[in-house]
């Protein structure tokens, strides 16, 4: 079976794992999710014949360059845009999109997610740093390209994403996705997170607040066309200020996340 993420990582924090039907954040990932980011990449495949574009959008070179050959390697026919380019999100198909999160990419976002064709295209943010994307929370941008951009970070990052754009969808579970989240402790804390990625079993978040292992916490967020939705789950591991929380199976509000992500990957 193919590895899911091997040797590269979403936004430079994802882990390296096999596939499995939920995710249970056990100790051991966060090992995993460490040699993730110390393993060299392996050769790159031959380019392949593509199979999906991805608009590369109002992107200055070597950027787009530097973009348009990464996703080569993997099958991705990279289409410079300039211009006005919502309406062209709107009326052709893509499977993603590169967006530069200095600019105001909000009205192309909108028009990518309100697309019958484009809805649940894979958007990559290219930024200084996850932060900038919590801006467009609401409209789900799924990984961020770290500027200044390095050729073999921005190979890792399309290699993690790759199956998700050439929509292999139901191979995994996991699925990439920057949004704000605010936790709740038990205690009474209350704090806001950035998430990584999620599953129908759990999220990945990362705050620099305190979050230990076996706390109990419940947390909240919005998803695409999932309006806010709150549900209870237990701190499972922390590595820096990553940590991961899997979801109570008792909380009946859980079965809406999953409804969600079904719908991903039906689309």
């Amino acid at each position: 079976m193919t590895l899911l993420y091997r040797q590269a990582g979403l936004l430079g924090l994802c882990q390296p794992t096999e596939v499995r039907p939920e995710w249970g954040f056990k100790a051991n990932d966060s090992k995993l999710m460490e040699r993730a980011l110390g393993i060299p990449i392996s050769p790159i495949p031959a380019a392949r014949k593509a199979s999906a574009r991805a608009a590369l959008v109002d992107l200055q070179e070597p950027t787009r360059q530097i973009l348009s050959e990464c996703f080569r390697q993997f099958g991705v026919e990279p289409v410079a845009m300039t211009g006005d380019v919502a309406d062209r999100l709107q009326k052709e198909k893509f499977e993603a999109c590169v967006l530069n999160l200095a600019a105001d990419v909000q009205p192309v976002m909108q028009a990518v997610r309100t697309s019958a064709s484009n809805s649940r295209m894979v958007i990559y943010g290219l930024g200084k740093s996850a932060q900038e994307a919590m801006r467009y929370s609401r409209y789900g941008i799924n990984a961020i390209f770290n500027l200044p951009l390095d050729r073999p970070a921005a190979l890792k990052l399309v290699r993690a994403t790759q199956m998700l754009v050439l929509h292999e969808f139901r191979r995994y579970v996991r699925i990439p996705v920057i949004t704000e989240v605010a936790v709740s402790t038990v205690e009474g804390a209350r704090f806001t997170a950035t998430s990584r990625e999620i599953s129908s079993g759990g999220m990945s978040l990362s705050s620099a607040q305190e979050a230990a292992p076996g706390a109990p916490v419940e947390i909240s967020f919005a998803l695409l066309t999932l309006p806010r939705i709150w549900v209870r789950g237990t701190v499972s591991w922390r590595r820096g200020k990553l940590f991961g929380v899997h979801f109570d199976p008792q909380d009946e509000r859980r079965s809406r996340i999953k409804l969600w992500i079904d719908g991903y990957l039906e689309s």
